[in-house]
């Protein structure tokens, strides 16, 4: 299921909210200030977030402007004005969750904003590049870029776990199968060959000591 990033102060709401998400069978790290979910958030990509606005420290307005814009965010908070709805919806909020709320309300907002910004999506587009995993089919420009069976294997592994570090028994894993019994050295080879012919050498990099990364942060 999701990734979840809760940002409450309130610990008991904070709570309510984590306990029930992991019953529907999501992951859920918890954050009680604006400064602690910008760290976590740095350090991990989460599927949504649901964001408090009055939060100590940095408010949630302002966490949600230092986000990632591709970042999904649920306002869950007290503020009942128009003006601050709003506000929030026009930061790029997918939902805005008035307090207090209830749970099976949450669970089914939540449903709904994750079935609409899915990382399972097919179709992921990026710069110059359009990829479409259930056709697999690859556009550069628009124009068709042919790739072998395992360059595409390998390129989907990257995209569904897009700004995570994956090792190469990882890739390897996912990309030729558990059953493998090929040196490492190939990812690295078809890594190089992915870089060229989708011209992007700066954003699939290198990770130390660890292996690759699809970064698509900027």
């Amino acid at each position: 299921m999701a990734s979840i990033l809760i940002a409450e102060d309130a610990p008991a709401i904070n709570n309510l909210m984590a306990a029930n998400l992991r019953l529907v069978g999501h992951s859920c790290d918890q954050a009680f200030t604006g400064d602690q979910a910008l760290e976590m958030a740095a350090q991990k990509t989460y599927d949504l977030v649901l964001l408090d606005v009055m939060l100590p420290g940095v408010d949630g307005f302002a966490v949600k402007s230092r986000l990632q814009p591709d970042q999904p965010v649920i306002f869950v908070t007290a503020k009942t004005s128009l003006d601050d709805k709003l506000h929030g919806l026009g930061l790029g909020a997918e939902d805005y969750i008035v307090k207090p709320f209830e749970v099976l309300e949450l669970l089914a907002r939540v449903d709904t904003v994750l079935r609409r910004t899915s990382r399972n999506a097919t179709c992921f587009e990026f710069r110059d590049l359009k990829i479409d995993l259930s056709a697999r089919q690859v556009l550069r420009a628009g124009v068709p870029v042919t790739l072998t069976p395992q360059e595409f294997a390998l390129l989907e592994a990257l995209v569904v776990n897009r700004n995570l570090a994956l090792s190469r028994e990882k890739l390897l894993a996912l990309a030729w199968g558990y059953d493998y019994e090929g040196e490492t050295r190939t990812v690295d080879v078809h890594i190089q060959r992915l870089r060229k012919k989708l011209g992007l050498e700066k954003e699939i990099q290198t990770v130390f000591k660890v292996g690759y990364r699809l970064n698509t942060r900027g």
